[in-house]
């Protein structure tokens, strides 16, 4: 996936800031933070969108949740609280087509949607 901008990331062939790395999963510091803490957790193998993500892929996918909470143990904001996100397509705001959870916290959290979503 040569023009997957996390692929050049996982080669390294692109920098990042990385927070935490093994194996099947990479996170780095998001260049544009929506929160004091804002990391990005990927799998090392290329999925476009949780749509593609097969039952092969669960170990995987318990992987990055697992990273997750290490990661905000170490980031100091697993007590206070953090949210993960995963967009998925166009409607839902994915904009990198590579299978990703945003970390965010270190302040406290508005809602996600406002309005009435029923």
């Amino acid at each position: 996936m040569t023009e997957c901008i996390f692929c050049k990331i996982v080669e390294g062939t692109v920098p990042s800031k990385k927070v935490y790395e093994n194996d099947t999963v990479l996170a780095f510091h998001d260049i544009q933070p929506a929160a004091p803490v804002h990391v990005l957790i990927i799998p090392k193998k290329h999925i476009p969108t949780m749509n593609e993500v097969g039952e092969s892929d669960a170990a995987l996918i318990a992987e990055l949740f697992a990273a997750a909470r290490h990661i905000a143990r170490e980031l100091g904001i697993a007590e206070a609280g953090y949210r993960l996100v995963n967009n998925v397509n166009k409607d839902g705001g994915q904009v990198v087509y590579h299978l990703h959870v945003h970390l965010i916290g270190g302040r406290k959290l508005g809602a996600l949607v406002s309005g009435d979503v029923s």
